[in-house]
């Protein structure tokens, strides 16, 4: 008789596993257990449905329980709440849709309970109209809502992914929206510097932003509600979407007596093995490993949940299978704006003691010439001595996603920024340019480790006392008449060969123009002329003038 194994959670890595486990053994016995009314469904997606982005609602539904049952002989229970563990008898209680409860035992069990999203302390937290989303019944919900009440306004707290994909939908449907979030930038996991973009962009819609603000209380007022904010001011709606964030739903692996990690999550080995051999997790309930820094690290996302999901029935079927940690790769689309990132960023460097460096880079989506042709920024972390690719993040509007996997699996195969300028990519107008945006990325960073290029940054620009040193603004006297950095200097870039004298060879000089390119051959010309310390302003001034205007 074949193994029998136990599923608790029939989404994400619960499905994925059960499907596996499937095609690797025949003849187990696999019953998966869900406590709501619908497994596989995509999670993703149910934004876009609110939005009428995706009008069918079944669109959402990537597999039935029946359907399920018969291509993958999974014994599929929804409604069906796994309440308790216990591992020396190797049972499970189970609470069905009438409320009775009864025991399954189990040759294995895997746990893939996902994560649940946190309802912040406050007064009204749970009114009426007020919606958290992390499954069908809560998209149900909103969109009921939506349908029938008919509100004119939302106020989405908090600006993670969910949070920014809720505004863009709901705004999309006519809405007036406003955004609260606690930190100084949106979507955590980016950069300030390059939040600074997505921000503007996201005002440009007509969406209120409000950084740096606590909600402290949620009021009804006869159908409307008041969102009071803790500098006393008031933004009154028609309905509030609570996107705060996500925690772990691991208290059956807690109450069972398994190894909890960091945030609640599940310990596991990199089998996916818990501390009891018996039993597996997968997914956003677990504790993962950051690759890049080899700390322990909750990423919730739906790719890791899949492979991790994959590992374990591996396993249990007698495959020997690894996961080798998180990278953290993810992808939003912010309006008509992609936010993108990869591997770690300024914040877990800094944390880490890593010694890092950062270029900034401007460049096509595609052939300039062609029609179409977008631009995107992308910051690159790398390691100052051997050139190790650390992390990235890019915003733009067009082939964004592109190059943001290009970047991670350069990460996963351990290569270097010189690694990147050697790629060789495809090339067409309409598609791309002879020197890709990710080349150019590596080019840049290659040049400041070889020492070819000294950089400074845009928050370096603060310290610089034209007293002491040479600002020189490389731009032409239009771009420089329109506005420039204080104290700078303008000598056009094709005026300075002939009016390199003007320039105090004993003084540091600063260089910079609007995206860095100009600056870098700027740089290369008063460094072979005699001038010693030389240092082009990574990004430009349009990073700056984005930045702190």
């Amino acid at each position: 008789m074949g193994k029998k194994v136990l599923i608790v959670g029939g989404v994400a890595g619960g499905a994925t596993a059960a499907a596996r486990l499937r095609r690797l053994d025949e003849h187990a016995r696999i019953i998966m257990f869900e406590r709501g009314d619908h497994i596989s469904f995509a999670n993703c997606g149910l934004p876009y449905y609110i939005g009428d982005v995706i009008t069918d609602r079944e669109d959402l539904i990537l597999q039935t329980p029946e359907s399920f049952r018969e291509r993958f002989n999974v014994d599929v229970r929804i409604r069906s709440e796994v309440i308790k563990i216990d591992r020396n008898r190797k049972t499970v209680d189970v609470r069905d849709a009438s409320g009775r409860v009864y025991q399954e035992s189990y040759d294995y069990l895997i746990l893939s309970p996902g994560a649940e999203p946190v309802i912040p302390p406050i007064e009204g937290a749970k009114s009426e109209a007020v919606f958290t989303l992390r499954n069908i019944a809560d998209t149900w919900r909103i969109k009921d809502f939506v349908t029938n009440s008919r509100p004119k306004s939302a106020v989405v707290v908090g600006a993670g992914y969910i949070g920014i994909e809720m505004a863009e939908n709901l705004h999309a449907l006519g809405l007036k929206v406003s955004i609260i979030e606690l930190a100084d930038h949106v979507i955590q996991p980016l950069d300030p510097d390059m939040a600074a973009e997505v921000h503007k962009h996201i005002m440009r819609k007509g969406v209120g932003l409000h950084l740096n603000r606590a909600v402290t209380a949620i009021r009804s007022d006869e159908g409307v509600y008041d969102v009071v904010l803790d500098d006393g001011s008031v933004l009154r709606t028609d309905m509030v979407i609570l996107a705060v964030g996500v925690r772990p739903e691991s208290f059956l692996a807690k109450d069972a007596g398994l190894e909890m990690g960091i945030r609640g999550c599940i310990v596991t080995d990199n089998h996916m093995r818990t501390s009891d051999p018996f039993i597996y997790a997968a997914g956003d309930a677990v504790e993962t490993i950051d690759f890049v820094s080899g700390k322990k690290a909750f990423v919730p996302l739906a790719s890791p949940a899949n492979r991790q999901g994959r590992i374990a029935a591996d396993n249990i079927a007698g495959i020997e299978s690894t996961y080798d940690g998180t990278l953290g790769t993810s992808i939003l689309k912010a309006f008509d704006m992609t936010v993108a990132m990869t591997g770690n960023n300024e914040r877990s460097l800094k944390e880490s003691g890593v010694d890092y460096e950062k270029s900034f880079t401007f460049s096509p989506s595609n052939a300039s010439y062609y029609p179409g042709a977008s631009f995107m920024t992308i910051k690159l972390m790398f390691e100052k001595q051997s050139g190790r690719i650390l992390g990235a993040q890019i915003t733009g509007f067009k082939g964004v996603d592109k190059r943001i996997d290009i970047i991670a699996t350069a990460i996963k195969a351990g290569m270097t920024v010189h690694g990147l300028a050697n790629l060789e990519l495809s090339y067409s107008p309409p598609f791309g340019s002879a020197k890709d945006p990710v080349n150019i990325a590596g080019y840049v960073a290659s040049n400041i480790i070889s020492g070819m290029m000294k950089v400074f940054h845009w928050h370096d620009v603060k310290d610089i006392n034209p007293d002491e040193a040479i600002l020189l603004d490389v731009r032409t006297r239009e771009e420089y008449a329109k506005g420039s950095l204080e104290g700078a200097v303008n000598i056009p870039l094709d005026e300075l060969r002939e009016r390199i004298s003007e320039l105090d060879e004993s003084k540091p000089v600063y260089v910079f123009c609007q995206v860095g390119f100009r600056g870098y051959i700027a740089a290369r010309i008063l460094g072979q002329n005699g001038f010693e310390n030389v240092y082009n302003l990574s990004g430009g001034y349009r990073l700056v003038k984005m930045i702190i205007s």
